[in-house]
């Protein structure tokens, strides 16, 4: 008897734990939600639509440099008419959208109105900072920097870090513009090309990078020249849009390593009109860049901006990057002397003239125009006449270009 009672003590807990066990699984079967029937579907998340982008629009892209009241060269231009051409962009319905949103745009991943422009300074004065930046908020443009680090806090007319991490802070665009703003085709006398092209593309992005605590993701070519070694380089480095300096009306699928810019100061009012005649490309297809401008892979002599000591120069121009040239719709004009009887070699897509009259001492733009499958295109470039340089340098390499 005592040994039945034993036995009890020692199985009574047992059942109360099964029981208590029993209890809980029960509790959480009926807390537990009933599983779907064979015949019903279960319910899923609605996929979010890609957005609606606008493929057939068109973006311009304005080059400026400095910003002064009575403008000596070519790279300057007058504050008021800065900023009636801003007006002017508000008062013809273009849109002004930021370096991220053009690439956003380019990548399929946001759209753009129709007509869209992008506002860029190159270099690093500081009128960009004391007088673009007031007047582009007082339209709320975006806009974007393009820097080169040599010129940072040098004094004069540079701009300084301190300003351009207020700049930065404010929401403004700031990429990469090289270290020295050296041409890019040619290393300077004595130095290892690919060396000293490695620092120059991929050195500026750090430098920017590391001082301002940004990332980079476009480039500037000094001058708007490049070649093949150039480009590959600064998309291994890892910048996503590459720009020169002559302008196009572009499209989504525009290369995106020779992105177009309309180089504008006051000497040259025409280019900021040509920029925002859109009209010239009606009939162009979605997503087909307008052949508005040659394309910035041509090699031209003198180079754009460069100074040259001959006052008899020879004006060169390579039109394979423009495709099938009609021969004989090639045109060369330029400024001061209007057109000029160039002569254009269709086996080497060469066309060339040479003065055989002094030049004066100052800037000259160059304008070249053909026809190709029936479409006019045309592009500028301007050089100035200094007897004071070096007759050795870029001359001389643009000649071997």
């Amino acid at each position: 008897m005592l040994r039945r009672i034993f036995s009890l003590i020692l199985v009574l807990p047992l059942l109360v734990a099964g029981c208590k066990k029993s209890s809980t699984l029960a509790k959480l079967e009926d807390k537990a939600p009933a599983p779907a029937s064979a015949s019903g579907a279960q319910a899923t998340a609605t996929p979010t639509p890609p957005p609606a982008i606008d493929r057939s629009a068109k973006v311009i892209v304005f080059c400026y440099h400095r910003f002064e009241d009575n403008p000596r060269d070519t790279l300057a231009i007058v504050p008021a008419e800065f900023r009636a051409q801003m007006k002017q962009l508000k008062d013809d319905g273009i849109a002004v959208i930021g370096m991220k949103d053009f690439l956003a745009w380019r990548r399929g991943e946001k759209s753009i109105p129709a007509k869209s422009a992008v506002i860029t300074i190159d270099d690093g004065y500081s009128s960009g900072y004391t007088v673009a930046w007031p007047i582009l908020k007082e339209f709320n443009y975006p806009f974007t920097m393009f820097i080169y680090t040599n010129y940072v806090n040098v004094g004069g007319k540079s701009i300084t870090w301190a300003q351009l991490e207020q700049m930065r802070d404010a929401g403004v665009d700031i990429e990469s513009h090289t270290i020295s703003h050296h041409d890019l085709r040619h290393a300077p006398r004595g130095q290892d090309y690919a060396t000293w092209l490695h620092n120059e593309i991929f050195g500026s992005k750090d430098i920017l990078e590391q001082k301002l605590g940004i990332n980079i993701v476009a480039f500037a070519f000094p001058y708007g020249t490049h070649n093949e070694v150039v480009r590959k380089m600064a998309i291994a480095a890892g910048y996503q849009a590459l720009f020169t300096v002559y302008g196009q009306h572009m499209g989504i699928n525009s290369p995106g390593d020779q992105l177009g810019r309309y180089a504008v100061e006051s000497m040259h009012p025409d280019v900021f009109k040509m920029a925002v005649n859109f009209g010239n490309n009606d009939g162009v297809d979605p997503g087909v860049e307008a052949a508005q401008l040659a394309s910035a892979a041509m090699v031209t002599q003198p180079m754009n901006e460069e100074k040259i000591p001959s006052t008899r120069p020879v004006i060169k121009a390579n039109l394979a990057s423009m495709g099938e040239v009609e021969p004989n719709s090639v045109e060369m004009r330029v400024s001061g002397y209007g057109l000029v009887p160039a002569k254009y070699d269709p086996k080497t897509k060469l066309v060339s003239y040479e003065f055989t009259q002094n030049l004066v001492p100052k800037t000259y733009t160059v304008i070249l125009s053909a026809k190709v499958k029936g479409r006019k295109m045309e592009t500028r470039w301007n050089f100035t006449v200094d007897p004071t340089v070096p007759a050795a340098g870029k001359q001389a390499a643009a000649q071997g270009a």
